[in-house]
């Protein structure tokens, strides 16, 4: 299958009505409201790896895009698979699931050692949230909860594999998948605490586009490391699968950010025709080189903005901007506000 062919198929999992609700609420610029049901042992990594993408993506934009919320099924208190009690913000018998934005995806986690068996509490409250058409998703063993409603009928799903024969006994009518994550028609699952954090970046992505995407991987992956490999340099969440020439381009982009090169030059230093170099920044990243670029330099400006009391001439000028007044309007543009105003927003947080 082509990579048209993925991304045209991944872009069905949220229906029209879905894309109408967030279109009308980024208009409202009303958060996306996630609540996150907490099973009694659930993966306390898995679910702080899925509510950190939320957080900083809050954290890369000029206003909170995501609200979350925690909710308890049968009280206000959940032991996590560490032993920490959880304080939930309530409970889903509370939940009144009655208005689209009241809550807009719903997660169930799961974790090792987390019940299989129906709750009736849940099963309602997961049906509920389906008739209201919101996305509904299961982190590890959480898929067994929407199968237990019934909302993974005729669909794949992703699940841990200790769980993999329980649900093809107990559930005839889904397909159990061997991939960590499956995004479809709705409906997100994944196999464990990696994966839920890929899911969430998956779902963000579709909601509110790729560049919130990479700000957040910028911000979450820095210190991921290669499959068979002790140690890498830190980088900025590159995806070791990726072309070895475009992994070439990005990291020439990275050591190049207070003397830009040139688009040709780029093409030149890793032997591809600017052509093929724009194919690929579009296949696999969805952008333009220029675009990935000034991403780059304008990140990097934000942290010297918000980490230093370096002059905002100074942070353009060690960013690659021959003037502060086109770095302003870059970044204004990007992040939604002045460099002075995120320094003055920072000082205040």
């Amino acid at each position: 299958m082509t990579d048209s062919v993925k991304k045209r198929d991944f872009s069905k999992t949220i229906n029209d009505t879905n894309r109408a609700f967030i279109s009308n609420s980024a208009q409202a610029d009303q958060p996306i409201r996630v609540g996150f049901i907490l099973l009694e042992h659930f993966s306390m990594v898995a679910f702080t790896g899925a509510v950190d993408t939320l957080v900083t993506a809050n954290l890369v934009q000029s206003s909170p895009i995501f609200e979350h919320v925690t909710l308890g099924i049968d009280s206000r208190k959940v032991v996590s698979d560490l032993g920490i009690d959880i304080s939930t913000n309530a409970t889903v018998e509370s939940l009144a699931i009655q208005h689209r934005g009241d809550i807009d995806i719903l997660v169930v986690c799961g974790g090792f050692r987390c019940s299989l068996e129906t709750n009736p509490r849940l099963t309602s409250c997961l049906k509920a949230a389906a008739n209201m058409g919101l996305i509904v998703g299961g982190l590890w063993n959480g898929a067994a909860a929407l199968a237990h409603a019934g909302l993974l009928d005729y669909q794949e799903c992703a699940a841990h594999p200790d769980n993999h024969a329980f649900l093809r006994e107990n559930f005839p009518l889904l397909k159990v998948s061997d991939k960590t994550m499956v995004i479809g028609d709705n409906r997100a699952t994944c196999a464990g605490p990696v994966s839920a954090l890929e899911m969430m970046l998956k779902l963000i992505g579709q909601l509110k586009g790729s560049d919130v995407v990479r700000a957040i991987r910028e911000i979450l992956s820095c210190d991921q490391v290669a499959e068979n490999q002790d140690s890498v340099p830190l980088q900025l969440g590159d995806n070791p699968t990726l072309p070895e020439s475009l992994l070439s381009i990005m990291e020439l982009m990275r050591n190049n950010i207070e003397e830009p090169l040139s688009l040709e030059e780029l093409a030149t230093c890793t032997g591809i025709s600017r052509r093929q170099m724009e194919r690929l920044f579009q296949s696999h990243l969805e952008a333009s080189p220029s675009r990935y670029y000034l991403e780059l330099r304008i990140t990097h400006a934000r942290r010297l903005l918000l980490q230093s009391n370096e002059s905002i001439t100074n942070i353009a000028l060690a960013s690659g901007f021959v003037s502060s007044s086109h770095f302003s309007n870059c970044f204004k543009d990007y992040f939604g506000l002045s460099p002075s105003a995120a320094r003055q927003q920072r000082k205040k947080a």
